[in-house]
């Protein structure tokens, strides 16, 4: 497993080795021994499974708040994503900034994304398949988002406002600005 540090640090890049001959392939996308090596030990307690039909579609930006916060290994099964973790701890010294990482079934790569991030991502390809894992389970009173284009995140989608296949929770989620609830900064994660 290569594990990348990125320019937000806590958010880090894992690729899997993968073994492949005539008949396909074989690859350990998770091993808790290798992680915890890596400075990542975490307990899952359940996995998601993303299916989105259109190039274009965009879910995000989400979180889930303290005591339900959640940590998530997202890759991509089939297809193509533009994944996005932005840190919203405030006091933190990279607060509203992003990393942005094309995820896809060919080049293999995961992204880590800790609590205290909102994370969403846009489709490159038709029919993408995300599976992701998280270390808390779902919690819709600890629910939030951030809209997804908010101007003050500076993130470069690869749709238009007009061309983005969005829920409707999505289309009226708050600015960060404008977000009551977040998280503190504690150091680095």
């Amino acid at each position: 497993m290569q594990v990348e540090e990125t320019a937000i640090p806590g958010v880090k890049i894992l690729t899997p080795r993968k073994f492949g001959d005539e008949r396909g392939f074989f690859s350990e996308v998770w091993n808790a021994r290798t992680m915890k090596e890596a400075g990542l030990d975490i307990a899952f307690v359940q996995d998601n499974h993303a299916f989105s039909a259109e190039t274009g579609t965009l879910r995000g930006l989400h979180y889930q708040l303290a005591p339900k916060a959640q940590s998530k290994l997202v890759r991509v099964a089939r297809g193509a994503a533009l994944d996005i973790a932005v840190d919203i701890r405030v006091g933190s010294p990279t607060f509203g900034q992003h990393i942005a990482v094309e995820l896809s079934a060919e080049n293999w790569r995961q992204l880590w994304v800790p609590a205290g991030f909102a994370h969403g991502y846009c489709t490159l390809e038709p029919d993408t398949e995300i599976i992701y894992k998280v270390n808390d389970f779902y919690s819709p009173e600890h629910d939030c988002g951030i809209f997804w284009n908010d101007p003050a995140l500076n993130i470069d989608w690869p749709v238009s406002a007009e061309a983005a296949v969005l829920s409707e929770k999505d289309k009226i989620l708050p600015l960060l600005k404008d977000q009551s609830r977040l998280f503190e900064f504690e150091g680095a994660s």
